[in-house]
């Protein structure tokens, strides 16, 4: 994106944010839990083995760089090293395929487009770093430059309840495919109010640091993924279109309608997938459940509703919670094959783990885990009591068997 020199002022200060406090219960040395599970409906489609799906919408090159997005958090502020490489590589080969050439003459480059990754969010403008990193908000870029008033707008859209922020700039292009701006305007938008609130940035006092260029590198042949690169080494990756998984990790990110967005998925798979889904091997990451926590966070721990899930080889697998300060819950057992997309759980062996030293905890929880969808990426399960899951592999990716 573009970037401003000027830091957001008191307006946004008056924004709440709903933050999930855990109360943490001190461990006891011997505790006991005995629970039962509820064998789920039966699925009534077929999962696993995932065909390539390349649609018309995005290549099997773009496809690739989609998938190395998913799990990236703060649309790369939060990103593993093995993350970033995977992104790197991806957007690397799509420049090099040069994509749609003279790209700012081009219509497909106009419109409404989603921010979905930048590197170097931390050196950006303040605008940049204030929002960016914040998965509750979505981040656009609008580009109308083949008009009587060529401009370049970056927005972000905190709600559809509160509003958004534009930042607006003139713009003018070059050599087919470097746009060149200088922000000019800039505003609130709140839909309590009836009136615009000036954006409290003097722009014509700032000179050159109002100005900037842009890069196209990339520009997709269907319209739908643009690659730039700006005057202060950043690289952008933005869609107009996005998929489904994107969709439902959007909605988990802005507290949105989550259980619409898992049906959705799923049924845009069905077709596409074939035999049965396994419970592939990796550390996979609890994103969201549809059962909320509750005030016992061993509870909570020993249902898998936090932390890390460990699936190993041979049929083991491993809940661990970082509670604070390199103190650990740790819970270990078993998976084996029990139907179809269907695993039993034996959850038996916890502890609360401090380096080497751990106090061991009684405790036993069954269920019967049903995989409703499953990648390298991103998974969607039904565990114990019914509660629907969805987790994403931690680093690069789960191991295929």
């Amino acid at each position: 994106m573009a970037t401003v020199e000027a830091a957001a002022g008191a307006a946004i200060r008056s924004l709440q944010f709903r933050r999930q406090n855990l109360t943490l219960t001190p461990p006891t040395a011997q505790l006991s839990l005995r629970q039962k599970s509820r064998l789920p409906s039966p699925v009534k489609f077929s999962q696993q083995q995932l065909e390539s799906k390349t649609t018309a919408a995005f290549t099997q090159e773009e496809n690739a760089l989609i998938n190395a997005l998913i799990g990236v958090q703060g649309r790369g502020r939060s990103v593993s090293a093995s993350q970033l490489q995977e992104v790197e590589r991806a957007v690397q080969i799509l420049e090099g395929l040069k994509g749609v050439s003279d790209p700012t003459g081009s219509s497909l480059i106009e419109g409404r487009w989603q921010l979905m990754f930048t590197t170097r969010p931390s050196t950006a403008s303040p605008i940049q770093r204030t929002f960016v990193g914040v998965d509750s908000f979505s981040v656009f870029q609008e580009i109308y430059i083949q008009t009587d008033d060529p401009r370049v707008s970056n927005i972000v859209k905190f709600s559809d309840s509160i509003g958004e922020l534009k930042v607006e700039a003139v713009a003018s292009t070059k050599d087919g495919n470097r746009i060149l701006f200088r922000f000019d305007r800039a505003s609130f938008s709140f839909k309590f109010l009836p009136f615009k609130v000036p954006y409290p940035v003097p722009f014509r006092l700032l000179g050159d640091e109002a100005k900037g260029w842009l890069d196209t590198t990339y520009l997709s042949q269907s319209g739908n993924i643009r690659i730039s690169r700006g005057n202060k080494g950043t690289t952008f990756v933005l869609q107009k279109e996005t998929e489904e998984r994107q969709n439902l990790l959007s909605a988990i990110s802005k507290g949105g309608e989550v259980r619409e967005a898992i049906d959705k998925f799923i049924n845009s798979n069905k077709s596409t997938v074939k035999g049965e889904f396994e419970l592939l091997e990796g550390e996979w990451l609890m994103l969201w459940s549809s059962q909320e926590v509750t005030e016992s966070w061993i509870e909570n721990a020993s249902k898998g509703l936090m932390g890390k899930q460990i699936i190993k080889p041979n049929g083991q697998m491993k809940f661990l919670v970082d509670i604070l300060l390199g103190i650990k819950f740790s819970m270990t057992g078993t998976y084996v094959k029990s139907g179809f997309n269907a695993y039993d759980v034996t959850m038996d062996d916890a502890a609360i783990v401090a380096g080497p030293y751990g106090i061991p905890a009684e405790m036993e929880t069954k269920f019967t885990l049903e995989i409703l969808y499953s990648d390298e990426k991103m998974r969607i399960s039904r565990g114990y009591d019914d509660i629907l899951f969805v987790h994403i592999c931690a680093g690069g990716g789960a191991v295929q068997k």
